[in-house]
C-alpha cells in the first residue's frame, strides 16, 4: 500500500460516526447491514448516515450493493488488513525483541496481532 492511499482511507475514518460506522460493518461481516439498520444501530438520521456513507464507500473500505429497494453494505475486510499490515509492516525492523517487548505491554491479545517473523540467523 502506498501512503497516499493510507492517507485516504485514514481521512475517511478521521470522523468518530464513520469509525463507528466501519467497526459496526466489520462486526457484521460478511453479511453485513442494509441502511435503515445501520441507521437505527447507530442513532442517526437516514441524511447523515448517506453523507458518512458516501466518504466510505469512496474511499473503499466498504461496498454497497443494491437488494431489492434496500442497500446493502459491507466493510472492505481485505483493505483494513493491507491498511493493518501497512502501519505493522516495519515496526522494530531489524530489531524483533524490541516489538516483542511493545506486543507484551499492549493491551491486544496476542492471537490479533501479526506473526512475528523469526530473526534472521
Amino acid at each position: 500500500m502506498e501512503t497516499k492511499h493510507a492517507v485516504t482511507l485514514f481521512e475517511a475514518l478521521s470522523s468518530s460516526t464513520r469509525l463507528e460506522l466501519f467497526r459496526l460493518l466489520i462486526r457484521h461481516a460478511p453479511v453485513g447491514l442494509v441502511a435503515g439498520d445501520i441507521a437505527r444501530l447507530l442513532g442517526i438520521s437516514a441524511s447523515n448516515l448517506s453523507f458518512h456513507l458516501k466518504a466510505l464507500v469512496h474511499a473503499g473500505l466498504i461496498t454497497m450493493e443494491k437488494e431489492g429497494k434496500f442497500l446493502r453494505y459491507r466493510a472492505e475486510i481485505p483493505l483494513m488488513l493491507d491498511l493493518i499490515a501497512y502501519l505493522t509492516s516495519e515496526c522494530c525492523s531489524g530489531n524483533p525483541e524490541q516489538c516483542q517487548n511493545f506486543r507484551k505491554a499492549s493491551k491486544v491479545a496476542p492471537q490479533v496481532l501479526p506473526r512475528m517473523l523469526p530473526k534472521h540467523a
